[in-house]
């Protein structure tokens, strides 16, 4: 009786890594496929926003468009029209247009 119960409970432990391993593969894939890409782009904006100058254009999370004309430590100073300023946490920006970039439909 003894051997039967130490019999099945090796067997039920190889079912547990069985039952595991679908898991492990969908955790894996997700990995791959979403969470690293996620990263790598959330490391890209934030390169991209340390690096903002002067002149750079552009484009705040709220939809503002403009250009840089003072970089500060945590914030920027964007000008949205000629004479109108203001002040954007740098965290705010979503986009950034080097001062040398060319446009899109060129």
């Amino acid at each position: 009786m003894a051997f039967v119960i130490l019999g099945a409970a090796a067997g039920g432990g190889s079912a547990f890594f069985v039952q595991l391993f679908p898991l492990l593969l969908i955790f894996v894939v997700f990995y791959f496929f979403l969470i690293r890409p996620q990263q790598k782009r959330a490391k890209e904006h934030e390169a991209k926003i340390a690096a903002v100058q002067k002149n750079d254009d552009v484009v705040t999370a709220g939809g503002l468009m403009g250009k840089v004309t003072k970089v500060a430590d945590d914030h920027v100073e964007v000008e949205i029209a000629p004479n109108v300023r203001v002040k954007a946490v740098k965290s705010t920006i979503a986009n950034v247009q080097p001062r040398n970039a060319k446009a899109a439909n060129d």
